[in-house]
C-alpha cells in the first residue's frame, strides 16, 4: 500500500524527495495552510518501501497507508 504525505503538515524540507527510489514524490502547487512548500506522493508510482517515512524529519508529515483525504494532488 503505498505511503501519503499529509499535505497539511508538511513542512517542504524535502528529504523524501531525494531518497525515494522510484521518484514518486513530487512538489505541489502553492504553500499549504500552514505556509510552507509541500510535497504529494504518486500512489500508482510508490513502491511502499518507507524511506521517505524513515528519513522525514516532520512527524506525522507522512503516514504508511494510503490516505488521498489527506494529502492534496495534481486533479
Amino acid at each position: 500500500m503505498p505511503h501519503t504525505i499529509v499535505t497539511e503538515t508538511c513542512e517542504g524540507v524535502a528529504d523524501c524527495v531525494e531518497a525515494c527510489p522510484v521518484a514518486c514524490i513530487h512538489p505541489g502547487d502553492g504553500k499549504n495552510t500552514i505556509g510552507t512548500d509541500w510535497y504529494w506522493i504518486d500512489f500508482a508510482t510508490c513502491i511502499d518501501c518507507g524511506i521517505c517515512l524513515q528519513v522525514c524529519p516532520v512527524e506525522g508529515a507522512i503516514l504508511p497507508e494510503e490516505r488521498p483525504d489527506l494529502q492534496k494532488s495534481p486533479a
